[in-house]
């Protein structure tokens, strides 16, 4: 992106505040996970920011701080990174809810697994732990390990047609085509 994702302004509001006002509607505690030394913008008091134990190391690293500050405060998590600006609460629900009994729901769109759209049990942290000790850093070797609930689109487009979820912003192409696409939104 060339710039801090959590700071792009997305309809008057920096991302990482759009994203945690909107996972505020579905889930509590709220847990923000930055790397060491990352800056990010101030957030309400009852919105925890952690660290990852080590910079770039990916998104198990950020789970595993994650889920550590949960434990003996909730039972699962639902991840997000900070740059989904279309996020809708029903999505995150629905993930949620597709939870069942299993340690982890993540979705699977386009040939393509989303764990930054994904519900991870606390108690799987032991075996995120184990991954990142082996340098096993790639989500997929997570859900080969513990029970895991794949998703399908067709199990989500009545809560998001459009899956636009789990469209999150990578380029500045992508960011300044998610502004038009909020303009267009907002004239309609």
């Amino acid at each position: 992106m060339g710039r801090p994702k959590a700071w792009l302004p997305f309809g008057g509001e920096p991302s990482l505040h759009l994203v945690v006002r909107l996972l505020g509607e579905v889930v509590r505690p709220i847990v923000v996970v930055a790397a060491p030394g990352q800056d990010v913008p101030p957030l309400s008091a009852n919105v925890s920011v952690v660290r990852d134990a080590e910079r770039g190391r990916g998104p198990l690293q950020g789970l595993a701080a994650g889920l550590s500050a949960l434990r003996g405060r909730a039972e699962a998590a639902y991840l997000s990174s900070c740059d989904v600006p279309f996020l809708r609460p029903s999505f995150v629900r629905r993930i949620i809810d597709l939870l069942d009994d299993r340690a982890i729901c993540v979705p699977f769109v386009d040939g393509f697994h989303h764990p930054l759209a994904a519900v991870y049990r606390v108690e799987i942290l032991d075996s995120v732990t184990q991954l990142l000790s082996e340098n096993r850093l790639r989500p997929v070797f997570l859900f080969e390990t513990a029970s895991t609930r794949i998703v399908e689109a067709r199990e989500l487009i009545d809560v998001d047609s459009d899956l636009k979820s789990l469209r999150n912003l990578n380029t500045p192409e992508d960011y300044e085509k998610a502004l038009d696409d909020l303009r267009r939104a907002e004239t309609v």
